[in-house]
């Protein structure tokens, strides 16, 4: 029989076992595509902040809604966050943001009217969470102390409007929302409060959450009527914490944030915001000229429904006589500590370490280094040292009136006369109240960058992240 006659009878177990090694190089190839094809994702996916997260996982997102009720309006805070606690944006936005005045001290006389004017905020807020998510989402309302109960409307109530207000306001959450609310979920927030949820704020932000306690950042934050320092202790130095009497803040708080148990020393101290400061100040001189005003003012200062003297010495403002006054307004060498270590008016300072190592500082000390000229206003972020207050405040305490007007022209005329006074009582905090040394860097912020946005250091993303942490 011929080779070709041959080959055209084989049978086809002949022509495999033949052909075997050219069939193998083919189908491993088909084989591999077949496995890739096989466990890719299928085209129903959802695609939130340039990450994938398959349908089976959509329901793990998690919203939080957060009311901030101050005295002088209402604002409503909505965050989603994925499965990893980064945040989700809504709307284009990474946060459903809303406002409305007036505010919840604007019905002081009727409890009912204060927690209704909250409604349309509410609604809308709500209508941002999907309807199967709502009764898992946490709600809460922080009304802050100093701008509610410290306005003259309520303080001329008698009784308990102020806590006739909150009930009304847990009612409505019960009555009409479907989120998740317990009668915590309405609250007078008092200073270490915020403090503490600025501080998860920023470091939330900043990316260090998650980590160990050392490699957190550390948040002096100065208002208006306090000033407030949060860090992260190890547990170790929480246990070490002085005991408080009733009625006094504790000084170490124990968080769960993504997964990681933290003791954070927050301490708030009262009328040392920096307008508070000011009448502070103005009480050393009890009436009489003052060295740290600028040199040709002579008017009154007022705060907490008070007026203070304020005029400056013949001979201007001058930078070493305004420390001394500044230093016995902080009571710095006038009580005594009982602690291991105290910043100033006896408060322990948290005994220091890793976690204040990194410092943020916030909020008017931000203003005022802009104001002064020694950082761009413009850049959320700058890196400075308290010594860099202190040459500000000399310049700044060498000024007449009138030639400061055109010299720190992005200054309020108001704030104008205490522009020496400010500078020197932050340098002075900074360094004699809470033991900085002059030249450690520490971070001024006003935003800090999230991704490609940057998002303001408040404390309504910190309740946020706490609320959804428990979850």
């Amino acid at each position: 029989m011929s080779k070709r006659n041959a080959l055209r009878h084989e049978n086809f177990s002949d022509k495999i076992q033949r052909y075997r090694s050219v069939l193998l190089v083919i189908s491993i190839p088909m084989l591999l595509i077949g496995f890739v094809l096989f466990v890719m994702p299928g085209r129903e996916e959802y695609e939130i902040t340039n990450r994938k997260l398959s349908p089976n996982l959509k329901d793990s997102r998690n919203y939080a809604v957060i009311f901030d009720a101050g005295s002088s309006g209402s604002r409503v805070h909505v965050f989603c966050f994925d499965p990893n606690m980064d945040l989700i944006p809504i709307g284009g936005e990474l946060e459903l943001f809303l406002q409305l005045k007036p505010g919840l001290s604007y019905y002081a006389k009727d409890p009912r009217a204060a927690a209704e004017s909250l409604t349309s905020l509410l609604d809308k807020a709500e209508a941002a969470v999907p309807r199967e998510l709502r009764s898992k989402t946490p709600v809460r309302v922080g009304v802050s102390n100093l701008s509610l109960f410290a306005t003259a409307g309520l303080r001329a109530l008698e009784g308990d409007a102020s806590d006739r207000i909150l009930q009304a306001v847990r009612d409505l959450l019960k009555d009409r929302s479907t989120l998740k609310s317990d009668a915590n979920s309405v609250t007078v927030l008092d200073g270490s409060q915020e403090g503490s949820y600025q501080w998860v704020t920023i470091n939330y932000l900043a990316g260090k959450l998650g980590r160990s306690y050392a490699s957190t950042v550390g948040v002096v934050d100065l208002g208006g009527g306090s000033v407030q320092m949060a860090y992260a202790i190890s547990e170790a130095d929480a246990a070490k914490a002085p005991r408080v009497t009733d009625g006094e803040d504790t000084y170490v708080h124990k968080m769960l944030l993504k997964g990681t148990t933290y003791y954070l020393y927050v301490h708030s101290y009262l009328h040392y915001g920096l307008l508070a400061a000011r009448a502070e100040i103005l009480k050393v001189s009890d009436g009489s000229s003052n060295p740290c005003v600028l040199g040709g003012y002579d008017g009154s200062y007022s705060y907490g429904g008070e007026n203070f003297k304020a005029s400056a010495s013949p001979s201007g403002s001058n930078l070493e006589e305004c420390r001394r006054v500044a230093t016995r307004a902080l009571k710095i060498n006038e009580t005594t500590c009982v602690h291991m270590k105290c910043t100033f008016g006896g408060i322990w300072n948290g005994g220091g370490g890793d976690g204040q190592k990194n410092l943020f500082v916030a909020s008017f000390f931000f203003d005022r280094a802009a104001e002064a000229g020694f950082i761009n206003p413009k850049i959320p972020v700058a890196k400075v040292r308290p010594s860099d207050f202190e040459e500000a405040a000399k310049r700044a305490c060498e000024s007449k009136l009138d030639a400061a007007k055109a010299t720190y022209s992005g200054v309020e005329e108001g704030n104008l006369p205490y522009l020496c006074m400010d500078l020197v009582y932050q340098y002075t905090l900074l360094v004699d109240g809470f033991g900085l040394s002059p030249w450690q860097d520490i971070t001024l912020v006003k935003q800090v960058k999230y991704r490609d946005a940057y998002v303001e250091a408040a404390w309504p993303l910190g309740s946020a992240i706490e609320a959804v942490s428990a979850l």
